[in-house]
């Protein structure tokens, strides 16, 4: 009986541990989910020039009609689409829209499925705003994806089971383009995984100007290895399907060094219904980024790179003839930058594309036999967008400058003189007209949340369309204090940084630092415009958040950017723990209370820097990180490291895997389970690494999320838990 009640008396007593270990529910959720996405996102104005340039199309604000305005006045002048008056169709509402090239129709979705991240299907339909008649695109097929009007507006391709179909509108009838589609196999039109990720385009087809050719791409997928992911019930946007067995994912995703798809470049003819095969000189080429057309129905031009992306190369190509010619070509002692394919821009007499041979990054104009007509934007600073040019001959950019950290649109006059439209401080972003005679300017700096204007083309303010006062109102008592800075950085180059400070700083007190950074090529964080983050929350919770752009990121030219060229994670890591030793020489910082924190690159560099042997960190968090090179895609690995086969070594030294049992400092992790860019596989075999050898490490899992984890609150709980594991580590 003794040893009974004793007995009894031990299990009372580990139950009340029990009770007194049960965690509570976090209050940090609440607090930061005003800080995080979508709470944190700014109001913007959603506007589509219309053909004319003279007008623009808005939604109503309930979302029901579409009301095209007058840019000068702002007047409405009609009502191109509204859910209430259609006839053969009624819909409840739409999601989105798409204006034929003459404004006479309009595509509008609804019931869109989300296929990667910026690929989906939807219910798609066509309204002809005369006879208000409003039709399903496709009888035959439910769902559609990335449908593309024809230049005259009577025809529509779209996708449908890795298909092209050719609806005519004025008939009603619809013609398959392609009949060889098949998952996991061949997709005509549309895109595979790797290409809308990295090349971020999830349609590769293109009306003739005469509208009686339709070229496509087509993309052999065979060989590309699936990848599987798991897929659970959860409890956000629940599964039910898969309560008791979990389901899988499977996709294609070729990892560096892997097989990628074979493209093709096929014209569809519209009256023949023949299709032809494009032979270029030297064979199909690797990669097609893109594909359009120029000044006429003989010219599609096409933009090509190698697979190690140091060679890029432009065709004029007849679709008719199938004969192709090279009109330009750029290579590079590093990678060729994507905005040479993504800028790309064609006109009626010329085409413009961007190369950093001067050393920046630089638009220039070219005719289409490949003749250099001018260069438009001037070495000194990168180029960051092109826009177009209007009937005097004048160009529009946006350029890195006055300083690396703006962001400000010029005007490039026939004499060569260029002018600022927008303000030279903070960051503007621009929307134009058909013509260019007015554009949508979207300007914000780290103290002003956007605001978005009409203006005329020379800069002139015609109206505000969004101030986002509201959104103001409410974010103006959270802010803490941001400043800019400058440090040295490893190899005494000048690096760009900025700091959150608690509002109420003290420069007597000393205070824990988060360091955080993406560190990626070519990407900027820090950067004059506005951005309410869990930043904020931090510095209101006594810590200062220093974010510092090293060697390899953009808006500070080629070499600059290009230095980290098959050596991924070397100049990175240098660069940030330099930024954390800087941070601990400053009076106001304890040097023994640094952490270091990011996401997908950010997250492979805090990783990179924990494991560094002379790691100054006292803990980092790392989130849907990179952990090896060779587990991610083949695009963006080869870029900036050729493929493990060309470059082993670059890609042991750059393998947090290889280095992990160098761990300095208390780490955790977090990943969604149905991450399909950055895999939780990479996490797991480090998680397995350290388990190996008993380090000990703390790892967070959301079931069923993305590589943004978003939805159901899951951003704030990300930076909660973060918070949590700082303030036990830091504080």
């Amino acid at each position: 009986m003794k040893h009974h009640h004793i007995l009894f008396a031990c299990l009372l007593a580990f139950a009340g541990s029990l009770d007194a270990a049960v965690p509570m529910r976090s209050t940090a959720v609440g607090e930061l989910a005003p800080y995080c996405y979508p709470a944190n996102r700014p109001a913007s104005a959603d506007i589509t020039f219309m053909p004319d340039g003279k007008s623009y199309v808005t939604r109503s604000d309930d979302n029901r009609k579409l009301l095209v305005k007058d840019i000068t006045t702002g007047k409405d002048i009609s009502t191109l689409f509204d859910v209430d008056y259609t006839r053969e169709t009624n819909l409840p509402a739409f999601e989105g829209f798409i204006l034929s090239p003459d404004a006479s129709k309009v595509i509008v979705w609804t019931n869109s499925e989300p296929i990667y991240r910026r690929s989906m299907t939807a219910e798609y339909y066509v309204y002809e705003v005369r006879s208000r008649l409003l039709r399903p695109l496709s009888k035959t097929h439910k769902r559609q994806s990335v449908p593309l009007f024809s230049p005259d507006s009577r025809m529509v391709a779209f996708v449908a089971d890795n298909n092209i179909y050719a609806a005519k509108l004025d008939y009603e009838t619809e013609v398959a383009v392609t009949t060889d589609g098949e998952a996991g196999k061949i997709i005509n039109g549309a895109t595979d995984w790797v290409y809308e990720e990295e090349f971020q385009t999830t349609s590769l087809m293109a009306w003739a100007p005469d509208n009686l050719t339709l070229a496509y791409v087509r993309t052999d997928e065979t060989e590309v290895p699936f990848y599987t992911l798991p897929v659970y019930e959860g409890t956000c946007q629940p599964k039910e399907q898969y309560a008791l067995y979990p389901g899988m994912a499977n996709y294609k995703y070729p990892v560096a060094g892997a097989p990628n798809s074979k493209v093709s470049l096929c014209s569809y003819d519209v009256e023949t219904r023949k299709t032809k095969t494009v032979i270029f000189p030297e064979g199909n080429p690797y990669y097609i980024p893109r594909i359009s057309y120029g000044a006429d129905e003989t010219m599609l031009m096409v933009a090509t790179l190698n697979r190690d992306q140091n060679r890029y190369e432009i065709f004029r190509v007849n679709p008719k003839s199938t004969v192709s010619r090279s009109v330009y070509t750029a290579e590079s002692k590093a990678w060729i930058e994507p905005i040479a394919y993504e800028g790309l821009h064609f006109g009626l007499n010329s085409f413009v594309v961007a190369s950093d041979e001067s050393g920046f990054t630089r638009f220039s104009e070219y005719s289409y036999s490949g003749s250099k007509l001018r260069d438009i934007t001037p070495s000194g600073s990168d180029a960051t967008a092109y826009y177009g040019s209007d009937a005097l001959g004048n160009h529009y950019y946006q350029s890195a400058a006055p300083t690396p950290l703006d962001r400000t649109v010029y005007r490039l006059d026939r004499k060569g003189i260029a002018t600022a439209v927008s303000d030279t401080k903070g960051t503007s972003n621009a929307v134009f007209a058909p013509g260019c005679s007015a554009m949508s300017l979207t300007y914000s700096n780290i103290t002003t949340a956007p605001t978005t204007t009409l203006r005329r083309a020379d800069g002139k303010e015609l109206r505000v369309l969004c101030n986002n006062k509201n959104y103001t109102s409410k974010t103006t008592p959270l802010l803490q204090d941001k400043e800019f800075f400058t440090l040295r950085g490893e190899d005494g180059t000048e690096l760009n940084g900025y700091m959150v400070k608690p509002r109420d700083f003290s420069p007597s007190k000393k205070y824990p630092v988060i360091m955080s950074q993406y560190s990626g090529p070519g990407s900027q964080q820090v950067l004059n415009r506005w951005n309410f983050d869990w930043e904020h929350y931090y510095a209101s919770k006594d810590y200062i958040v220093i974010c510092v752009d090293g060697r390899g990121t953009g808006g500070r030219g080629t070499a600059f950017r290009t230095i980290v060229y098959r050596r991924l994670g070397h100049y990175e890591t240098l660069d940030q723990i330099a930024a954390a030793r800087y941070a601990a020489s400053l009076p106001y910082v304890d040097a023994n209370r640094i952490g270091i924190y990011g996401w997908s690159y950010g997250g492979y560099q805090a990783l990179m820097c924990a494991t560094a042997t002379d790691c100054p960190y006292a803990a980092a968090v790392a989130i849907a990180p990179v952990t090896d090179w060779r587990f991610y895609d083949s695009i963006y690995t080869e870029r900036y490291m050729l493929t493990p086969q060309q470059n082993e070594r670059g890609y042991n030294d750059a393998s947090v895997l290889l280095r992990s049992l160098s761990l300095g400092c208390p780490l955790l992790t977090m990943y969604g389970t149905s991450d399909d860019n950055v895999h939780p596989a990479n996490t797991l075999q480090l998680v397995s690494r350290l388990q190996s050898v008993g380090i000990l490490s703390d790892m967070y899992v959301f079931p069923n999320m993305n590589h943004s984890i978003n939805g159901c609150n899951a951003r704030a709980v990300v930076y909660a838990r973060m918070l949590d594991f700082f303030n036990k580590n830091l504080k």
